[in-house]
């Protein structure tokens, strides 16, 4: 089977960001299928140009058989929302002439967010006569409108219009979160399936003790809680740097900032003003080098806006501490602190709250043994209930299934 998967964000494990798809492809591959990816060589994450470089399959390696294709895309995608909406468009049109090119295709997957790269994946799958694999990996665009980043009411309808488009002609839906089934039923589709969120718990089973993490970032001695990931609007880092200045009187307990986005200049100047000295932004690392960051820390937190519909999603990164065996600081309410409360693996936090926030650190920082069980426990559900390969099989049995 050839599958060709149109995605705009996707990461390599080489690259910063989330690596869910690279992931998937490989294992599709080491399963004897071929893989094409088409996207961008500009950072979804960081908005800087990145590998511009294509990539032929690689006999004898996990990448056998997976090839990546990188489409023109506006390079602009953090100056502003137009811009951003500039570089969807011209990243929609470009991928599906290169598209066009890939031949002997049995199904095309289509992935969102960006939405708009769903019209390329569709119209491929009908030139092309193969069936239309549609995956929404959260519910933009009712996230974008819920966070005030979508304002434009021509925007809006075109986009609401498309959502539903793609709903009703796609062969099958995937989602990543089960928050997600009930609006993407209500909007003209019974054909959906779930493939969580999820990782690799053999990434995160090396031997590295996360000294050199530590050692590297003159962290010894601290008790250290992560933020990995995007520093957007979306994710409400204000409140983590809030309950730092509340841990001002905790000398021994740093927060660390890993990762990028179009908010990390704004809190690095918060941060500066709020003359935080237990506060260190650190910049974004491949997934290859996540398992040793996430060695090198004690808790890991994930966090959301307070917003209603944050409630149906299942942050990725979640995912990967437990994986890692680091308890879990959920400023996120909905489906996934679901997941964690029945692993035992963390502490939730109400959204917006960060007094409550800086309550949690401080009673983790205190307990270690405490810290160490949730981590573990967090490791143990994940590998009997989210580990990427078994949720990566199920999604190849579902792809058989629409190619028969």
């Amino acid at each position: 089977m050839h599958i060709l998967l149109i995605h705009q964000a996707f990461a390599a494990l080489d690259e910063p960001g989330g690596t869910r798809h690279h992931e998937l492809a490989r294992f599709l591959a080491g399963e004897g299928h071929r893989v094409t990816v088409i996207t961008s060589p500009v950072s979804y994450l960081t908005g800087a140009a990145g590998n511009a470089v294509s990539r032929e399959p690689s006999p004898g390696n996990e990448d056998k058989n997976v090839t990546i294709l990188r489409a023109y895309t506006y390079r602009a995608l953090h100056k502003s929302f137009i811009h951003r909406v500039i570089a969807f468009f011209s990243f929609m049109i470009s991928s599906f002439f290169l598209g066009l090119k890939v031949k002997k295709v049995d199904l095309i997957w289509g992935t969102s967010p960006p939405i708009f790269q769903g019209w390329t994946a569709w119209m491929l799958a009908r030139l092309k006569r193969v069936p239309f694999l549609f995956e929404v990996r959260d519910l933009w665009p009712e996230f974008a409108i819920a966070v005030g980043v979508l304002k434009n009411p021509t925007l809006i309808r075109l986009s609401l219009w498309l959502e539903k488009f793609l709903y009703r002609h796609a062969d099958r839906v995937i989602v990543n979160s089960p928050g997600f089934i009930e609006h993407v039923k209500s909007r003209g589709t019974d054909a959906v399936e779930l493939i969580p969120n999820g990782a690799d718990p053999a990434m995160f089973a090396g031997s590295d003790s996360g000294e050199s993490f530590r050692k590297q970032h003159h962290l010894e001695g601290s008790y250290v809680v992560l933020y990995a990931g995007a520093h957007g609007m979306s994710n409400d880092l204000g409140v983590v740097l809030e309950a730092a200045k509340s841990l001002e009187s905790k000398p021994g307990i740093k927060i660390v900032f890993l990762g990028d986005g179009k908010e990390k200049p704004n809190l690095q100047a918060q941060a500066e003003m709020m003359q935080l000295e237990n506060v260190l932004f650190l910049p974004p690392v491949p997934k290859s080098e996540m398992p040793a960051a996430l060695a090198g820390v004690d808790a890991c937190i994930a966090i959301l806006k307070p917003l209603e519909a944050y409630k149906t999603t299942y942050p990725n990164k979640v995912f990967d501490y437990m994986a890692a065996a680091r308890p879990v600081i959920l400023v996120v309410d909905g489906v996934i602190r679901g997941v964690v409360e029945s692993a035992g693996c963390g502490i939730y936090v109400p959204p917006g709250d960060s007094s409550s926030l800086a309550k949690a650190i401080i009673s983790l920082a205190e307990d270690r043994e405490k810290c160490r069980k949730m981590g573990l426990a967090g490791r143990s559900y994940l590998e009997q209930n989210f580990s990427r390969t078994a949720i990566a099989g199920k999604l190849l049995e579902l792809m058989k299934e629409m190619t028969k």
